[in-house]
């Protein structure tokens, strides 16, 4: 008993140590990225993981220039990927959950087809339709902060719908019979008794979707125009000068700044991420 009790402690420190090494290999990067946006750009280079002192110390200078390079606003770049970020998220969860409700109510073959292609269009990979994405998007005018959102809901749609559709099986069916008793029709029905009860989910999805949008730099540089609309992933990009050379240390400055955001609001809601996958694991 006692020899079986002290192998379970040993294991349980085992992975106690596992575990720290495996936050410390995470958390490795972003620590880089810390220290390298308060060097001098030569020594970002020659002495990447020292800590910044003495003449390597750059005070501010990398996000004073970082922010003004080019000409171009870096609060601009904020407001746009704000806009792309909440108008992105928005639009993804209001349509997925009311087409995951739909799905998971109507057993029909169309509704089938409908499920099964969202959840099919997760393993297609973006490379492989970029170029006409971004050829059609220039043709419906969707090439603006404002419009470039709806693209983002067709790329949310099939992880969306799959969490939801999972959860929405979950609802037990006699609540939306009794609110129709009640005389609710389905609108009122979907927005004043489901959708409430999809909380968990909606918060995971909107979590995973906001990380993803605010993150993303391929599809807004195919689609926008980029002399008019960058984004902060954009903006990031463009710190170079003549022959190709970059500003390390303001681009580690931006980074800094653009990932603040992201890491904040994922430890405010991290556990709603666990919570929202175990409730919208399909069920049965």
């Amino acid at each position: 008993m006692k020899g079986s009790f002290q192998k379970e402690k040993l294991g349980k420190n085992l992975t106690t140590v596992l575990f720290i090494l495996l936050s410390i290999f995470y958390v490795f990067p972003v620590l880089m990225v810390v220290i390298n946006s308060f060097k001098v750009n030569t020594f970002v280079k020659t002495d990447t993981f020292g800590w910044p002192t003495g003449e390597s110390f750059a005070e501010f200078n990398n996000f004073i220039t970082g922010m003004t390079f080019g000409g171009y606003p870096f609060a601009q770049s904020v407001v746009y990927s704000i806009v792309i970020t909440i108008l992105g998220t928005a639009l993804i969860l209001v349509f997925t959950s009311m087409a995951a409700w739909y799905i998971s109510r109507v057993d029909s073959l169309v509704c089938r087809i409908v499920y099964y292609g969202c959840v099919f269009s997760m393993v297609v990979p973006f490379q492989m339709v970029m170029f006409t994405l971004s050829k059609t998007a220039d043709t419906l005018k969707l090439n603006t902060p404002w419009t470039i959102p709806v693209i983002y809901l067709g790329f949310g749609a099939g992880l969306a719908v799959f969490m939801f559709v999972g959860f929405v099986k979950g609802i037990p069916l006699d609540i939306e019979e009794a609110a129709a008793i009640d005389g609710c029709n389905p609108f009122r029905t979907f927005f004043s008794v489901v959708l409430p009860m999809m909380k968990p989910t909606l918060i995971s999805v909107a979590i995973l979707e906001i990380m993803w949008i605010w993150n993303d730099y391929l599809l807004p540089y195919l689609v926008l125009d980029r002399t008019e609309y960058r984004t902060i992933p954009i903006h990031i990009q463009y710190l170079k000068g003549s022959y190709g050379t970059v500003d390390l240390g303001a681009t580690m400055a931006l980074i800094l700044l653009s990932i603040i955001p992201v890491i904040i609001f994922y430890l405010t809601c991290q556990k709603h991420i666990i919570k929202g996958v175990a409730a919208g694991a399909v069920k049965g």
